[in-house]
């Protein structure tokens, strides 16, 4: 059995695997956080690591809502500004069903 942070650690391990180069994790705002911030080429990836033990109840996959949606949004803007920085970005989730890595590019 794995929890949330080792889950975090395979899916950064993952897109490193896929070519991408880590930036930052476990970023923090009042309002929330960006579990991965990763680059791809010259894309800004904002990444949501869902982990889920099991299918049930529709698996990792389906554990991200409007309201966390739009959390990470905010979180994304808010890194953006910090940084003074303007890239291309996408929103990526990797949903690991136990260790079972499903990558979905450019869903939000």
């Amino acid at each position: 059995m794995i929890d949330g942070k080792l889950a975090e650690q395979q899916a950064r391990e993952y897109l490193q695997q896929q070519g991408l180069n880590f930036v930052a994790a476990n970023v923090r705002y009042k309002f929330g956080e960006i579990d991965l911030i990763m680059e791809d080429q010259h894309t800004l990836v904002f990444i949501e690591v869902k982990y889920r033990q099991s299918q049930a109840f529709g698996g990792a996959i389906n554990a991200l809502g409007a309201k966390q949606i739009q959390r990470i949004r905010r979180c994304a803007e808010a890194y953006l500004q910090q940084q003074g920085i303007n890239p291309p970005c996408r929103f990526d989730v990797i949903a690991n069903n136990n260790a079972q890595i499903t990558w979905i590019q450019g869903c939000f």
